[in-house]
């Protein structure tokens, strides 16, 4: 059964949330991030945002019980990185679609990246070195086709949590040269989300299990990492989507809820939160609008909340407020095929046609998988 990016159908809730039927695309929502606030702040336009593709560090040198660890240099990295308002992170969902191998190659990530209009794919290798641990980052310029050796990095394995943290940082600056000293602070901070090496195992595990399909899997992994970290805000998070996934409202909403008791300053449990409001069997909307706005405004870049906040605009009937939080959201994020679709609704609704329609082929040529199911458009007389 094909995917569809069939966007909100305005007024309806139900479909506001998620779009992509399977859990993966729920992994990509905890480190994918972008967009601004809803009080009038707007995106800086010097921002020429540049797609990226991360994925898992092949660890096949490693004994199978350490192989996790690739999966925790991808999750360290984009969550570093959300850090970064100049790179779009790109789903891995929607770029395996084109390619999935278990060890990712050049031409793998060529072809993937390119599908998906990627500028550029993060990638590397860990192995061992007799006791030490060998990290090698590496850095594939997808539109030149040029390959970037990051510096390499040996280290016991004690130091593991803290080296992984690094690397985001190593590929901002790779690929904004002109990164100031604060943002790479932040970056590095973002990318140590528990300072526990269990903790870090059992949620990488955790993704793994969510980008495979094994719910429960997950679901036990997850808690054992919480139960290893209960201040690991992110693990939270993750667990709360995946109980959102499989139907468990009440134990995601009391998750991400748990989220914010530990940290009020993370935006994605109030990201979260709104897209259960906005998906709730009754109208929460404005409640979903209050949280979408708490998540830009403690992180002003933050692409996805923009475009939760303009579905729950959209689905109150403020059409021009979801517009303008649309235009937002992809002014940060324009690589999100469903943003673009939204964006479409909502012209077509203004009976803006030929908007609409733009909006709409943009989305088709960013995910050729999927079909684009439009809203009908008569032309104001």
């Amino acid at each position: 059964m094909r995917d569809t990016l069939a966007g909100m159908r305005r007024g309806d809730r139900r479909t506001a949330v998620i779009h992509y039927p399977t859990l993966r695309a729920l992994a990509a929502a905890i480190v994918v991030a972008g967009v601004a606030s809803t009080s009038g702040a707007q995106p800086d336009p010097k921002i020429n945002p540049r797609a990226i593709v991360i994925v898992p560090f092949d660890a096949s040198g490693l004994a199978s019980a350490d192989r996790w660890m690739g999966e925790a240099a991808a999750q360290t990295i984009s969550l570093g990185l959300t850090q970064e308002p100049g790179l779009a992170q790109i789903e891995r969902d929607r770029f395996s679609r084109v390619v999935n191998p278990t060890i990712w190659s050049e031409a793998d990530l060529s072809q993937a990246g390119q599908a998906v209009r990627a500028d550029a794919a993060l990638y590397g290798s860990i192995g061992r070195k007799d006791s030490d641990l060998v990290l090698q980052p590496r850095l594939l310029d997808i539109k030149r086709g040029q390959t970037t050796s990051l510096p390499t990095t040996t280290f016991g394995e004690t130091e593991l949590v803290t080296q992984l943290a690094v690397l985001p940082v190593v590929y901002a600056g790779a690929l904004q040269p002109a990164l100031a000293g604060a943002a790479s602070a932040r970056i590095e901070a973002a990318a140590r989300p528990t300072a526990s090496a269990q903790a870090l195992e059992l949620f990488s595990r955790g993704q793994t299990a969510i980008y495979d399909g094994e719910n429960e899997r997950a679901l036990d992994l997850l808690t054992r990492a919480i139960e290893a970290d209960p201040r690991f805000v992110m693990a939270s998070v993750s667990l709360g989507l995946v109980h959102a996934a499989l139907g468990n409202r009440w134990k995601a909403a009391a998750t991400f809820r748990a989220a914010l008791l530990i940290d009020r300053n993370m935006p994605e449990p109030f990201k979260a939160l709104g897209d259960m409001f906005l998906s709730a069997p009754r109208n929460l909307f404005d409640q979903a609008i209050e949280a979408y706005s708490k998540a830009i405004e403690l992180r002003p870049f933050y692409a996805d909340a923009y475009a939760g906040l303009g579905n729950a605009y959209a689905a109150k009937g403020d059409v021009d407020r979801a517009l303008t939080a649309y235009r937002a959201a992809i002014a940060l994020d324009p690589f999100n095929p469903l943003t673009h679709v939204w964006l479409g609704h909502g012209y077509a609704k203004k009976r803006l046609c030929a908007d609409a329609e733009k909006s709409y082929r943009q989305a088709r040529e960013l995910d050729r998988f999927s079909m684009v199911v439009q809203e009908p458009c008569v032309v104001a007389q």
